[in-house]
């Protein structure tokens, strides 16, 4: 990561993810830093944000999509194994054939 970027990371018990964009760099003169540097620099600051933020958004809704499908599969196997105990030695007249 440059020292003029824009970074924003994930963390979680089973991955990490980082975003990171790219600034351009300010003047290192205070005194040449005119209007016209600054609002360029503010400006790509702002564009940078929000493409990150959507980045991030688009990332987010991925790992609810998979959240959900981890959960309803972890819900039938659940269903599954009250099922099996249930019927504990018995048959199972669904998969008789």
């Amino acid at each position: 990561m440059s020292a003029n970027s824009l970074t924003a990371i994930y963390s979680a018990p089973t991955s990490t993810q980082v975003f990171s964009s790219s600034l351009p760099a300010l003047p290192s003169d205070p005194s040449k830093q005119d209007v016209q540097g600054k609002t360029a620099y503010l400006s790509a600051l702002r564009s940078q944000a929000t493409e990150m933020q959507n980045d991030v958004n688009t990332f987010l809704t991925q790992k609810m999509e998979e959240d959900k499908v981890a959960e309803s599969g972890s819900a039938k196997n659940k269903a599954q194994e009250e099922k099996e105990e249930e019927m504990y030695g018995e048959e199972d007249p669904e998969n008789d054939g």
